[in-house]
Order: structure tokens, then sequence, then C-alpha cells
């Protein structure tokens, strides 16, 4: 998930948001204002309702960073790395830097987050009811009960036994635990979260069709985005299995044309971009290092009045994680999202460009794997033995 606004570092971990999080702060106050605190405290005026709902949603959405930081720091200290935190319109996001180490970590990685949810919760109505005894405004204790409510239930939803739910991370983790088998458990938790989609879309579009109610069209929604995103970590599965133990060196595209950043534009189009068969060019300066990356399609669009111009000034930059060397697992590529459409890695060796990974070798490497399991022999049946 990509973040439109970055709200700062906790603990060294960026912190962000993603634009479709203001769609839901938008909709949250309009629930809140509209229904929760009309029913609670009735008659008072609407711009008081809206005083009190602003912050209300600003609460529950510090309550989604909280339940993803609970998941980063569980994970941090079972050794496993996290590159960032995205709060978007259904949640949040904790990325991992890799996969948890064994079983037992992904299980609490996993439970951590409904964990604090639960606990948001119970605080929340404990404050409610506090306040309610002192004599605080009942809109107050309306706004603090629901924020409290509403925790307890997104933790409920997220238990629910299908990836890329919470309760399919467990699920995964407690089929790991039994088996010792990874792969069958990233199986149970996909296949789970396609069928717990499956079934909250066919109860959402029941209550749209059969009871006529528009909010069946919300939860036919989710259980779409469920069914969806399961489909994604199979794939993703299916990519990380065939890139087991397999070192970026044997995927990369060694010593790849490159572009030399002080070289003129039109002078490289004619001389390389012409000829070659990439469609992504790593950017060297004079030392032979990565600066940048320049792609076809960027090249194609420079008018022919700049084409005297120097290849850097139309380079793209190069992120430092988007170099790898050669000796890394290919699998630290898979969770990359494609600079330029296609890089996924610079490869550099003593300071110099030795090659570099595009998206497409990452599928050429999964289609092989696929066409050798395919190839590999299968053991015997009972008819077919002497």
């Amino acid at each position: 998930m990509r973040q439109s606004l970055r709200l700062g570092r906790v603990a060294g971990i960026p912190i962000g948001i993603n634009w479709s999080v203001f769609v839901i702060l938008l909709l949250i106050a309009d629930i809140v204002a509209g229904n929760v605190l009309p029913r609670a405290d009735h008659g008072r005026s609407a711009g008081l309702y809206w005083a009190v709902a602003v912050p209300t949603a600003a609460l529950f959405l510090a309550s989604l960073l909280a339940h993803e930081a609970a998941h980063a720091v569980v994970a941090r200290r079972r050794g496993v790395g996290v590159r960032s935190i995205t709060l978007w319109m259904l949640g949040g996001v904790a990325q991992l830097d890799g996969e948890p180490p064994n079983a037992r970590a992904d299980f609490a990685i996993a439970a951590a987050g409904p964990l604090t949810s639960l606990a948001a919760g119970a605080v929340l109505a404990l404050s409610a009811e506090a306040a309610a005894s002192v004599g605080t405004p009942a809109v107050i204790v309306a706004a603090l009960a629901w924020t409290g409510a509403t925790n307890a239930l997104l933790a409920v939803f997220n238990l629910l036994p299908g990836a890329p739910l919470d309760g399919g991370r467990i699920l995964r983790a407690l089929v790991w635990m039994r088996s010792g088998d990874r792969a069958r458990a990233d199986r149970a938790a996909t296949g789970s979260g396609q069928v717990v989609g499956a079934a909250l879309s066919g109860a959402g579009l029941a209550q749209l069709i059969v009871l006529g109610q528009t909010g069946g069209l919300w939860l036919a929604f989710i259980g779409w985005f469920l069914m969806w995103a399961a489909g994604m970590e199979a794939k993703s599965r299916v990519i990380r299995e065939a890139a087991a133990g397999v070192p970026v060196s044997d995927l990369m595209i060694r010593e790849p044309d490159c572009a030399p950043a002080w070289r003129p534009i039109g002078e490289f189009i004619a001389a390389v971009a012409m000829r070659s068969r990439q469609s992504v060019f790593p950017v060297i300066g004079l030392d032979g290092e990565p600066r940048g990356v320049v792609t076809l399609d960027r090249l194609s669009r420079i008018p022919a009045a700049r084409t005297g111009g120097r290849v850097d000034s139309v380079a793209l930059a190069l992120p430092a994680e988007y170099t790898a060397a050669a000796e890394d697992p290919a699998s630290s590529l898979i969770d990359r999202r494609p600079l330029a459409g296609a890089l996924l890695a610079v490869v550099v060796t003593n300071g110099r460009v030795a090659g570099m990974v595009t998206a497409e070798d990452l599928g050429r490497l999964v289609q092989q794997s696929m066409l050798r399991e395919r190839a590999a022999p299968r053991p015997p049946t009972e008819s077919g033995r002497a």
C-alpha cells in the first residue's frame, strides 16, 4: 500500500497514510455525527455533533495505528524488520521486511494486532463508564463507547480465519506448528481467505437484494477485497517457492547495457537504446556506480530539442533499496514494487553495475519452476507397481 502522506517515524518506522484514509475518516465522522450522537443525546445542534464526531474519527484512526504498531513491535522483537506502517481505507498495513522465522513468531506477530484492538476497546469502554459517572456530556460518553465497541468489532472481524486477515495468519501459524510445512500452512490460509471472502460477498449481496439494505454493498466490497487479497497472497506464495534458495546472481541480466550519465541523450538513443533488447537502463557515473535509471518509454517522450542534453537530466532516481548484491536471495525482491514499471534491482559488485533484475526475470523464474515441477517424475501408483 503506497503512502500518500508521511506522518513521521515511530521507533524508526516510517508512518504514513494513503489518500483513501480521508474517505473513511469522512464516512466515520458522518456516521457518528448523523446517527450515533443524535441517538445518545437528541436535540443538540449539528455543529456540536460534528465538533465531537471529527476527533472521534481521529481517535479511531489512532486505534488503527496502535493495532499495526503492535504487529510491528512484536515483529521486531521476533527478529523481523519493519519497513513501514501505512493506514488506508480498510485498516492498516505493517510492511514486514522478511518472513517470520518460525511458527511461534508468526502466531505472536499475528495475534498482537487483535489483542491490541481488544485492549483499546476495553479501555475506551471503561473510559465511557467513568465519564458517565462524573456527569460528562452524553455526546462525549457516546463517542467513547462507540469507539470502544468498534475496536472490539474490528478485533473480532480480524480474527476471521482467512488471509490476509490476522485470523488467517493465526491459522497459518497453527497449521505450520502442527504440520511443520510452511507451504501447506500458506495454502490453508489463502484458501480459507477466499472462502471467507466469498461468504461475506454473498451475505452482502443477500442483504442488498433480499432485505433491500444498501449497507450490503459495503459488506460485499469487503468480501471481494478479501478474495482478491487472498488470491494475490497465493500468487506471492508461488513466487516465494520458486525463488527459495535462488541467489540474485542466477536471476540477473549480466553486464546489462548502461547509460553513461554524461552522454548526450540523442547519442545514447542512436547508439544503444535503438539496438538493445532492454526496456530499462541503469545510469552510471564516471566511477561506474549506479546513479539512476532511464527507460525506453521515458526516452521516447523527450522532445527532439532536448536530446542534446545529458542522460542524467532525464534519469529517474535509484533509491538505495533498489540495489542488491549478487549473493542476495532472490526472495528479497518479491515484495518490491517495480521501479519505472520494470526494474526490481540493479546488482552492484565492487561498486560497479554487474547486472540487473526486472519483473520479467522474476516471472520467468516462476514459469521455469512450474515447468520443472511438471516435468519431475511422479511416484508410481499402486496399479503401476510390480
